[in-house]
This record gives C-alpha cells, sequence and structure tokens, in this order.
C-alpha cells in the first residue's frame, strides 16, 4: 500500500496493493490494523452510491458529529472534490480535485473539518466510503456547489442536483461557529 500527502493538511491518498491476472484483479479495501498503522481512525458506518452522468453530490459535511470519510469509487469514474472549512488552517478555502475510478484503485482519507462533493464522469458510478462517525441529519450541512469564493473547476456547469444541495449556502454565508476552529 502506498500513501501520499496532498496540498491540504490530513488529505491522503491510498492506492492499495492490486493482485491482477487473467481473470481480473483482487485488492484488500480496508483493513482497520493497517489503516490504523497510518494513523487513522476507526470506521463506523458504510456507504455507496450509485448515481448516473452528471450528478453532483455535495458540498457536504456534519458538525458536530463530524465524519472522517474514507472514499473509492469501484464502477465508473468521478472527479472529487475536498474543501478544507477548518478556521485556523492555513489552507481554509481551499479545494483539493482529483479523478477516481476503477480503472485505478485509489482511495482519499478526508478528516473531519472538510466539505465532500463529488461529480459523475462515467454512465454510472458506484462511490463507497467509510465513515468514522454515524449519520446524522439534524447536524448535516453543505456548501453551494459552486460558491464563486471557492471556484472549484466543476466538469460540469449544468449538474443533477437534489433539492437539498440546490439550497446550501456559500460559504461566506454560513456563520463561523458552524464551521471547524
Amino acid at each position: 500500500m502506498k500513501v501520499t500527502q496532498t496540498p491540504l493538511a490530513g488529505i491522503l491518498l491510498i492506492e492499495p496493493r492490486v493482485f491482477s491476472d487473467d481473470r481480473g484483479f483482487f485488492y484488500e479495501s480496508h483493513q482497520q490494523k493497517r489503516y490504523q498503522e497510518l494513523g487513522l481512525p476507526e470506521f463506523l458506518q458504510d456507504n455507496i452510491s450509485r448515481s448516473t452522468r452528471n450528478t453532483l453530490r455535495g458540498l457536504h459535511f456534519q458538525q458536530p458529529n463530524a465524519q472522517g470519510k474514507l472514499v473509492w469509487v469501484t464502477r465508473g469514474k468521478v472527479w472529487d472534490v475536498m474543501v478544507d472549512i477548518r478556521r485556523s488552517s492555513p489552507t481554509y478555502k481551499k479545494w483539493f480535485g482529483m479523478t477516481l475510478s476503477d480503472e485505478h484503485p485509489l482511495q482519499i482519507y478526508i478528516p473531519p473539518g472538510f466539505a465532500h462533493g463529488f461529480c459523475v464522469l462515467s454512465d454510472e458510478a458506484d462511490f463507497c466510503y467509510k465513515c468514522t462517525d454515524y449519520y446524522s441529519p439534524a447536524t448535516e450541512q453543505g456548501i453551494q456547489w459552486n460558491d464563486p469564493e471557492l471556484n472549484i473547476e466543476w466538469p460540469v456547469t449544468q449538474p443533477l442536483l437534489s433539492p437539498k444541495d440546490m439550497t446550501y449556502p456559500t460559504l461566506s454565508e454560513i456563520e463561523h461557529d458552524k464551521l471547524f476552529a
């Protein structure tokens, strides 16, 4: 397993060891001991979403009940984005994005303190994520996907959004005490 730091402190790219042959491939998507050795917390909940092309999910976070996430794609291709919303961070309001696909197994660990979203680039995509805390509808929040201050380079201009994702405020409209210190 190869681990790489990103420009945003705390976000890790994890490349699992893949065993391929004429029949296909095999890799471990998670082994608690190995991930603990990396300093990652225990994961309490697993989620899978299937989405169609141009679907954009995000930018989501929970505060309180913040979740760290280990994310990857098992089918298809997505553009995955993380935004640092830790007010005291030197990279506050900065974002990092990259393509995840089933063609090259790669995982991203996103610690609490980041908003997260993704956009589907293939006809369909299955997006998997392990979470360090349980989903809490009462503390779920979000940021407008096309917040002009963040200037995220999304690969779509008119994505398919949920009604909830259409109503999120910009980052500057969110009260500071609802973000991370």
